[in-house]
């Protein structure tokens, strides 16, 4: 039996993210049972396959990561319906997708910060 890299792991939780909906790094990271990991998942989403919706995974304060993708990710969410707050950030309490995870895995409207690391830029 082969064992899915983590990488891989983090792949199927964001192909699963439906449209209108958005996820944190420590979400998915806390979703794969490694409370920990979310600058892993971060460097995950740096070498994200273009199929997936990588512009659903944000920050867990609602700011979206990604250098010069920002623009981007924010016209791609907005075409979503994603509601923005008027500080730029995407509202995550409004839209936070629980992946059907235990409690523990689930959305905090308030996100915690200092939660989760800074991800890395996505790499084009």
């Amino acid at each position: 039996m082969e064992t899915k890299s983590f990488f891989d792991q983090v792949y199927e939780v964001v192909a699963r993210i439906p449209c209108g909906k958005l996820v944190s790094y420590g979400q998915i990271a806390r979703m794969l049972g490694r409370p920990r990991a979310a600058r892993q998942v971060g460097y995950a989403m740096r070498c994200c396959p273009e199929k997936l919706p990588w512009q659903r995974v944000v920050r867990s304060d609602g700011s979206i990561a990604g250098g010069g993708y920002m623009q981007l990710r924010r016209a791609m969410l907005e075409k979503e319906g994603i509601p923005f707050l008027a500080d730029g950030r995407a509202d995550i309490a409004a839209c936070c997708w629980d992946g059907g995870c235990r409690a523990e895995a689930r959305c905090s409207a308030a996100g915690e910060p200092g939660a989760e690391g800074e991800p890395p830029e996505r790499q084009g």
